[in-house]
């Protein structure tokens, strides 16, 4: 199944699943309310998250003149991908990573860190850029945030539910017996599992989507599987200081899971990102 047909179902999914809690908790008017409390937030979010992000890891733009290569490399890509060229900026950490942010091709911004510039090459650094200006061209930012919205809504009415459940509402709808409580209860323990594991799905399904639209635009999907082996590797060693509201923005998460964990990982493991990378190189081949 494609990346973007499997996201469109993901999304499709969410928003039933936000429908069927709504419906179960307050009907219609409890939908609207917990909807738009979801989409105030995620748009506020989605407004000024570049801002926050930046500022968080202290990255400071950078001029060609400062940083010719690197700068050179996004414009290039930037011209492959047919977007604007986008902010550069350059983050203190000696940990090996890079991610996107803006809220649109035309406000987009660009950035590694010190560490990533070390330890690849350029053909590997180009690969890693090409990601990430996919990430903008695709605005998967906007599609994160819808995401976010449903799935915050889908969480807000589960709330609604837990306190429904223990103070004897019978939500939405009139039940008959005297299990509503109960089922309510369960909706409130199920529904804002099943939301951040769909969540979760839409931002692992944008990363193989990057991966090979990157890989595309700068013609090279071995350096980026090298990138991301070698950024995997050091990363263990110099762990870079992520919240986890802003790991998902990275092209490696820097936030470890394996096993069952893995189902709420923002990114898939970089073993099958690595071997579809590959893949498309033999294909190509």
């Amino acid at each position: 199944m494609g990346n973007t047909l499997k996201t469109g179902l993901l999304l499709a999914l969410l928003t039933g699943l936000f429908l069927l809690v709504g419906d179960a908790v307050g009907g219609q008017n409890g939908m609207v309310m917990a909807f738009g409390f979801a989409l105030l937030m995620n748009v506020g979010a989605y407004w000024f998250s570049d801002k926050i992000v930046l500022r968080m890891y202290k990255a400071q733009e950078v001029s060609e003149a400062e940083a010719p290569e690197l700068y050179a490399a996004v414009a290039r890509l930037a011209t492959a991908a047919s977007i604007p060229m986008p902010k550069v900026y350059l983050i203190p950490s000696d940990s090996p990573n890079a991610f996107a942010t803006g809220r649109n091709p035309a406000h987009a911004a660009v950035a590694v860190t010190r560490g990533i510039l070390r330890i690849l090459s350029r053909d590997e650094l180009e690969g890693v850029l090409a990601h990430e200006i996919a990430h903008v061209k695709n605005r998967d930012i906007l599609i994160g945030t819808v995401a976010a919205t449903l799935a915050g809504a889908v969480m807000m009415l589960a709330r609604f539910a837990q306190f429904a459940a223990i103070f004897g509402g019978g939500g939405g709808r009139d039940r008959e017996g005297g299990g509503g409580g109960f089922g309510l209860l369960a909706m409130a323990i199920i529904a804002p599992l099943g939301a951040m594991l769909v969540q979760m799905a839409v931002s692992r399904s944008r990363e193989y989507l990057a991966d090979e639209k990157g890989a595309r635009y700068c013609g090279k999907p071995e350096s980026l599987a090298s990138a991301l082996e070698k950024i995997s590797f050091a990363s263990k060693r110099v762990p870079l200081e992520a919240s986890a509201a802003t790991a998902h923005m990275f092209i490696l998460s820097p936030l470890s899971g394996g096993g069952v964990l893995s189902l709420f990982s923002t990114h898939p493991p970089v073993e099958k990102r690595i071997e579809r990378l590959r893949g498309m190189r033999r294909a190509a081949a």
